[in-house]
């Protein structure tokens, strides 16, 4: 009986060494892929020209242009309108263009950030707790 004791004891003391050095440490409870989230932002993403923007304002700048002045200003002024018309064309499109992107950064339990971003508004806020499954949120 007595050795059953020590058995068990020496057992149970080797078992909670075991548990306090391993490295994964009851990996059961351990999920690299949970988190919190730790900001929530928006931001307005400009989009990108396609040059006709440019095209038709330089055509209309450079009408609009040959419109002033005589002689050699007509000229000077025809080149000016269809330059800034061509810089002015190509801002209005990209500006058109442009769509509001909702940012969604998460500090996971291994100590990674990662950032997710979305085309619609998301429901996330500083502090839930979420999980990544197929590179996708899911509140935990």
């Amino acid at each position: 009986m007595k050795n059953l004791k020590i058995s068990i004891a020496f057992s149970g003391a080797l078992f909670a060494a075991a548990a306090a050095f391993s490295p994964t440490s009851f990996a059961v409870f351990d999920c690299k892929e949970c988190g919190s989230v730790v900001d929530v932002k928006s931001y307005k993403q400009k989009g990108e020209g396609s040059g006709a923007g440019a095209v038709i304002g330089g055509v209309a700048g450079g009408v609009l242009g040959h419109q002033v002045g005589s002689g050699r200003g007509k000229d000077v002024a025809t080149v000016a309108g269809a330059l800034g018309g061509a810089y002015v064309g190509n801002e209005v499109e990209k500006n058109k263009k442009s769509s509001m992107k909702h940012q969604v950064v998460v500090k996971l339990g291994d100590g990674r950030t990662r950032t997710f971003t979305f085309s619609n508004p998301t429901s996330y806020k500083v502090g839930d707790k979420i999980k990544i499954v197929d590179n996708r949120l899911t509140r935990n």
